[in-house]
């Protein structure tokens, strides 16, 4: 595990503007594509398609916020091999030797598909592994990865809403340009996931939608993706904290195919950069806690 804390050092990134602008936070949790030596030789997958569940480049993609004044967090480990973006101990007992806490979620629905904190597999169900691997392996990615993640993460978040009484996170993923080979139908451009319009005001959700639509995107929301764990969890609009999921259609900025940049990369990184902009200038009364509409 030494070694995989070397290959990942820093396992994470934090990026803060020299001054902020407003209370908005991005996180790209599935970027990451620092592939430790000692999980590829554990899968039975070569690295081509175990990036099939890596969010190729969408941490460069909404890099620009910085200038705007806004902070960034992006993890290095893919999601394949920790996913932050899930329960801390969603683990299925299948995939390890060896006796998990009594305290893991075992029956989650995600863990039923193969995708818990700890993956079993990629793209269209793709068994990442031959066989059972140690389950203090995957204990030590979550104490090692995952919880110094969402410490961090939280330190932020925390930050922005005691210096501007609110504080908005906009959770940053990509989706593949259509379902698999049993739905060929495209999917929408941007899909937003509020939770359905339950970890964020509506002014949150109004701006993001309005605003790409605005810029010539098709939206959808919450439909297919209605937010994952961070947006849930994070999300808190009775006290000012306000969490959105922004799932952007690869097909927008790169070759599915080759993970390469394609030439439209530039203009949709500079129309999420109009994003946060339009974001940090939702007036702060709107998104402070619920309290103040009481009085």
């Amino acid at each position: 595990m030494s070694e995989i804390r070397d290959e990942l050092d820093p396992p994470y990134e934090v990026l803060e503007p020299a001054e902020y602008t407003g209370p908005v936070l991005f996180n790209s949790p599935h970027s990451g594509s620092t592939y430790p030596r000692a999980f590829l030789s554990a899968s039975r997958l070569d690295i081509g398609t175990l990036r099939r569940s890596e969010d190729s480049f969408v941490d460069e993609l909404i890099g620009g916020v910085v200038r705007q004044g806004f902070p960034l967090m992006h993890a290095h480990f893919p999601r394949c091999f920790v996913d932050v973006n899930r329960e801390p101990y969603e683990l299925d007992p299948r995939m390890f030797e060896g006796r998990l806490p009594s305290f893991a979620n075992t029956r989650s629905m995600r863990v039923a598909g193969g995708l818990g904190t700890v993956a079993r597999v990629v793209g269209d169900a793709q068994e990442i592994y031959d066989q059972r691997i140690p389950v203090d392996d995957a204990l030590r990615r979550i104490e090692s990865l995952y919880k110094p993640y969402h410490r961090s993460l939280r330190r932020l978040f925390t930050k922005l809403h005691r210096d501007f009484g609110a504080a908005v996170l906009v959770d940053c993923h990509s989706m593949p340009s259509t379902a698999g080979h049993r739905d060929e139908r495209p999917r929408p451009e941007f899909v937003l996931g509020d939770r359905y319009g339950t970890s964020c005001v509506g002014a949150v959700s109004e701006v993001v939608e309005q605003t790409l639509r605005s810029l010539g995107y098709s939206v959808s929301r919450n439909k297919p993706y209605a937010g994952g764990f961070i947006t849930e969890h994070y999300g808190n609009p009775a006290a000012g904290l306000h969490a959105i999921q922004l799932e952007i259609n690869r097909a927008l900025y790169m070759d599915e195919r080759r993970y390469e940049r394609s030439r439209h990369f530039n203009a949709l990184a500079a129309d999420l950069e109009t994003l946060a902009t339009r974001l940090g200038e939702i007036p702060l009364e709107e998104l402070r806690p619920y309290r103040a509409a009481a009085e």
